[in-house]
């Protein structure tokens, strides 16, 4: 790829060909753009001429092919890189008559009628416009290939990884060989967007040859893989001295892992909503007759508040069977601190009955039950929670789950807040016969 400003001037050279003789933009190219850019340039050049032939006027054509051939002049044709391009183009019958004759005279071939010089003193444009075609004949390829392409000294160039290499360029399908891209059928319609660009011939010129290059998606270069050596029978084995690791067996491996799948599967649901009765029955039946299948079922205490809400007897059957588990404090602090609900009471309350909770943990969610009672301000749905409050409280003070002395200033100020509710009363009176 060329940059910017080496663009310009090289595209600046190509449009002279209408009105500067060959030999002045030759002159200027060799002047304004340095050696270390000519391989890029060319390479630029053949993708214009060879890829995206259209792209060109005839006289810009005409000036490419002469830039291609001086870059490379010094050097003998048979090292000159771009020397098969040009012949190939002289021979080709389906370029114009007044190109093919242009590169024969490039070439200097002795079938061509007139000298290179008096050809390059000419412009672009006017070569074209004085061109003669009855005057000129063109030899066939085998002939220039043996006059230019010695048999004893094959193309260097010629490389079989080369030829079939993908190029990076693709022609256009919607404009078909041959067809001359400056006709006016395929001007930009009027209230048409062009596809690329702005439309405009110059830009789409320009900003191929600074993002266009030679690479193309190449073969790879496969090598098998060479054969082992026979092992001999007096090679060196080598021993490891301190070889006293015991191997590590997996107990694992060859359980039967089914049914933790679909515990999980039915986990996975549990979390979305509520479960058919079928299906709370398979995950309790599961859980009871493998309590380890509760650490890989995929519950987290992150996960908890989800399945309590949406399925409250799971959640109780799983907190149980994690009673052992070094996280459980994780579990308790969740539950502590979700939204109070009356399905989170619930578990609450069933896990009261079937395990022995920490007092903190069933201190703390009572203080959170009346905490939450108390700032609500919706009236309907705060008296609903004073009394699911009450009847919860009530339970666990009748099933001596709690010490109501612990709580008792607490829980009487809670009473009178809400003494208008029946069942703070009763909690009242229940607290008056304890006291």
């Amino acid at each position: 790829m060329i940059g910017k400003q080496a663009t310009a001037v090289l595209y600046s050279l190509l449009k002279d060909g209408e009105k500067r003789p060959v030999e002045e933009i030759i002159t200027d190219y060799s002047s304004k753009i340095p050696r270390s850019l000519h391989l890029e340039i060319c390479s630029a050049l053949v993708i214009l001429l060879e890829d995206t032939p259209k792209f060109l006027k005839s006289s810009e054509r005409l000036v490419a092919f002469a830039l291609l051939h001086h870059t490379y002049s010094s050097l003998q044709s048979s090292t000159n890189p771009y020397l098969s391009l040009l012949i190939n183009a002289a021979c080709d019958e389906k370029t114009e008559s007044s190109e093919r004759a242009f590169i024969l005279n490039l070439l200097g071939s002795s079938t061509s009628p007139g000298g290179t010089e008096e050809v390059l003193k000419l412009s672009a444009a006017d070569y074209i416009k004085k061109f003669d075609p009855s005057s000129h004949s063109f030899p066939p390829l085998e002939q220039l290939n043996q006059q230019y392409h010695a048999k004893t000294h094959p193309d260097p160039f010629n490389c079989f990884f080369k030829n079939v290499a993908i190029k990076n360029i693709i022609p256009d399908p919607e404009v078909p060989r041959g067809c001359d891209v400056n006709s006016p059928e395929f001007d930009l319609q009027p209230g048409v967007k062009p596809r690329i660009g702005t439309g405009d011939r110059d830009e789409a010129v320009m900003t191929l040859l600074q993002t266009s290059s030679l690479e193309g998606l190449y073969p790879r270069w496969t090598r098998p893989h060479p054969p082992r050596l026979p092992i001999l029978e007096g090679e060196l084995v080598w021993v490891n001295p301190d070889n006293t690791h015991e191997p590590l067996w997996d107990l694992g491996m060859c359980a039967d892992t089914s049914r933790g799948a679909a515990v999980r599967d039915l986990i996975v649901k549990a979390l979305k909503g509520p479960l058919a009765p079928a299906q709370q029955e398979q995950v309790l039946v599961e859980l009871t007759s493998d309590p380890k299948l509760v650490y890989h079922c995929g519950l987290t205490p992150r996960k908890l508040p989800e399945l309590v809400e949406n399925n409250p007897l799971i959640a109780v059957e799983v907190l149980i069977k994690l009673m052992n588990s070094p996280e459980i404090t994780d579990y308790f602090t969740v539950l502590v601190n979700m939204d109070m609900s009356l399905h989170s009471m619930e578990v609450v309350n069933r896990l009261t009955t079937a395990v022995e909770l920490p007092t903190e943990f069933v201190h703390m969610y009572i203080t959170n039950c009346i905490s939450s009672c108390e700032n609500i301000k919706d009236k309907y749905m705060q008296n609903r929670l004073v009394r699911l409050v009450c009847v919860f409280l009530q339970s666990l003070i009748r099933n001596k789950i709690i010490n109501v002395q612990d709580l008792f200033i607490e829980v009487q100020a809670f009473c009178i807040e809400f003494s208008r509710i029946r069942e703070a009363a009763g909690l009242f009176r229940l607290l008056k016969t304890l006291e």
